[in-house]
């Protein structure tokens, strides 16, 4: 960064000017009205802002090409194929989609940004991107996702995973049943940057690998029928832990909408498997880094043939030992690979659909006016 002021080279010897994560940048500062003075933390804050404001732009002129496309408003000519034109005021303007590229090459500076620069997160925020499930392996930032999510979504659903796997995650198979569009974050560093990014215009995000992923609110009958099919499979949840000791920190009944019999899931205030591989890799000999786990709950997908087998076996005997860990064991288990998910009566969990707290207070008030009416 060289430093003018009045057309009057100052210096260029700045350390510190930009934070660590915007040394991507290289560019002139020109002012008419900068004291010689001036403390660097202001011509710091200045410059970051200024520099985030022209990335802004970038985002914000990649969004209104995509609007007069869609719209076609503009036919294309010869004139328009140079990637940049000069406007009236002889600024050059965009008239190609940049963003994408931007991102590609700089996205790690951006979320770099993200974790070190608290005063700049809002904005650092709304430069974010990334595909999803239905983007069609186009970026979108988070505000585009907010805008494309229905009225009855309430949080921002994302997965994180290597971008060649991240498609075959189970925990992504209920989301994509429900019809509810999925963020994909393959970079690493994406694990440290949602843990300073707890929500985004009133949304939660939410992560599909932790335990607890609701997509709806429950009703009062739902919890009853819950607890009642807990006590049902008590015994089959039991043996699971006996089983796997240490292994699993507790093992519940899946309520996501899954062909999958069993899946593994973190707890919410712990770190996933793959935020303890990374940490395991940046150990570099810290030997208690080099010992984390992940704490894995093992979710029970009750109506999976494979499942339903081993709770008939279990209430039977729960010393039953048809199988163990051991690959081999799978062969005492006869289940077709194509058999259905089994479909569950609610009925016999008998549960008693009681009024909303609305209409026991709409009730109150009616026994209090009709009480009213016989003292007058």
């Amino acid at each position: 960064i060289r430093l003018y002021v009045r057309r009057v080279f100052i210096t260029d010897d700045f350390k510190d000017l930009l934070p660590r994560y915007l040394n991507f940048i290289k560019g002139v500062v020109d002012s008419d009205d900068l004291p010689l003075n001036a403390p660097v933390r202001l011509i710091k804050k200045k410059l970051v802002r200024k520099a985030l404001a022209m990335i802004a732009d970038i985002a914000a002129s990649d969004k209104k090409l995509a609007e007069a496309e869609k719209e076609d408003k503009e036919e294309s000519s010869e004139s328009d194929k140079s990637d940049k034109k000069e406007d009236a005021a002889g600024n050059k303007k965009l008239t190609v989609a940049t963003y994408p590229k931007f991102w590609e090459e700089y996205g790690k500076h951006i979320r770099l940004g993200m974790i070190e620069d608290g005063s700049n997160r809002a904005r650092l925020t709304k430069l974010l991107r990334y595909k999803s499930s239905k983007s069609d392996d186009k970026l979108l930032s988070l505000q585009e996702y907010v805008d494309r999510m229905p009225e009855s979504q309430k949080d921002i659903y994302y997965v994180s995973a290597d971008a060649d796997k991240i498609k075959q995650l189970p925990v992504l198979e209920d989301a994509t049943n429900r019809n509810i569009e999925v963020l994909f974050m393959t970079d690493p560093i994406d694990e440290y940057v949602v843990g300073h990014v707890t929500d985004f215009d009133g949304k939660k995000l939410v992560n599909l690998a932790k335990e607890g992923v609701k997509f709806e609110d429950e009703t009062k009958k739902d919890k009853a029928i819950d607890a009642k099919r807990k006590e049902k499979y008590e015994p089959l949840l039991t043996w699971f832990k006996t089983l796997l000791g240490e292994m699993v920190t507790k093992v519940v009944l899946t309520k996501r909408k899954t062909s999958e019999p069993i899946i593994l899931s973190s707890r919410q205030h712990d770190v996933t498997a793959r935020m303890a591989n990374i940490i395991r890799g940046q150990a570099l000999g810290d030997k208690q880094a080099e010992a984390q786990t992940a704490k894995r709950v093992l979710e029970l997908n009750h109506l999976h043939p494979l499942i339903d087998e081993i709770f008939k076996r279990v209430k039977v005997d729960e010393k039953d030992k048809f199988t163990s860990c051991e690959p081999s064991s799978a062969a005492s288990v006869d289940i077709n690979p194509d058999a259905s998910l089994l479909t569950e009566d609610l009925s016999e969990y008998e549960v008693e659909e009681e009024p909303e707290d609305d209409e026991k207070n709409a009730g109150d008030v009616d026994v209090d006016l009709d009480d009213k009416r016989e003292e007058l």
